[in-house]
């Protein structure tokens, strides 16, 4: 992590995803697999067949919900380039950009990394919640897992290598660029809370106001493409919806 973001210009041409950064990315989806299936050795043997049940029981709208998510992303991704490219610009060139402003837009994008996932999950394991703990590591480590598949489906650069002149805010994210990964735990995260916990809506509507932040940062640090932080919110929010009816199911089977 860096102390401080720094704005990095680049020039006109980059190589794409450099052999390294491949070895890199498949170490990291081989990490989350390790991660997935350690976690489910983890879970008691009651709590394991739950949960299987529970998959077997919703198999059903499961598929429905996994197929919305898939058309969402498909429809989202056939919109055109120009238009990508042109609100990209806007958030991430146009306009005054003072620097606390860059801190603070730095600052935020961090609330989408895995470590924020964990430390939620720590939170709640302290506030003795350790069904809803569990529910965010395992849609953590799934999403992750479905995240990186999709972005090496996709294959699409990030925007910097791309477009001359991007404006960098902080590290240049390696790997692919569709979906932005950030934008899909944020709104996970935020979409499982908000159901489990029967939020009103006023503070609902902050924890999304936050989710949205989150995908606008994504742009601003240059990292994403509109299209990207779309396909992300979306398929962030059916992984929360899918958890919380999982988790309805797992909690009835267990008690």
């Amino acid at each position: 992590m860096h102390s401080d973001p720094d704005v990095t210009p680049l020039p006109p041409k980059m190589p794409l995803i450099s052999p390294g950064a491949d070895y890199r990315r498949a170490a990291f989806l081989a990490s989350l697999v390790v991660g997935l299936v350690l976690f489910l050795i983890w879970l008691p043997n009651a709590e394991r067949a739950a949960l299987w049940a529970a998959l077997q029981a919703q198999w059903a709208l499961i598929a429905m919900i996994f197929f919305f998510a898939m058309l969402a992303v498909s429809l989202v991704w056939s919109a055109g380039q120009r238009l990508d490219t042109w609100v990209f610009q806007i958030f991430n060139l146009h306009g005054n950009r003072p620097r606390w402003l860059d801190r603070f837009m730095w600052l935020a994008t961090q609330l989408g990394n895995m470590v924020a996932a964990l430390l939620a999950a720590c939170l709640f394991l302290l506030l003795n919640d350790r069904n809803l703990a569990a529910v965010i590591i395992l849609g953590t480590l799934t999403l992750w897992l479905l995240v990186e598949s999709i972005k090496a489906l996709t294959n699409r650069a990030r925007p910097f290598l791309d477009l001359e002149g991007t404006r960098i805010l902080g590290r240049r994210e390696p790997g692919r660029s569709f979906p932005s990964g950030h934008t899909a735990q944020t709104f996970f995260l935020v979409t499982l809370i908000s159901h489990q916990l029967g939020l009103g809506a006023g503070t609902t509507v902050v924890l999304y106001g936050a989710a949205v932040l989150v995908g606008f940062t994504r742009m601003y640090v240059g990292a994403h493409y509109p299209r990207d932080v779309l396909g992300g919110a979306v398929l962030g929010s059916v992984w929360g919806i899918l958890a919380t009816l999982l988790n309805l199911y797992w909690l009835t089977l267990r008690f």
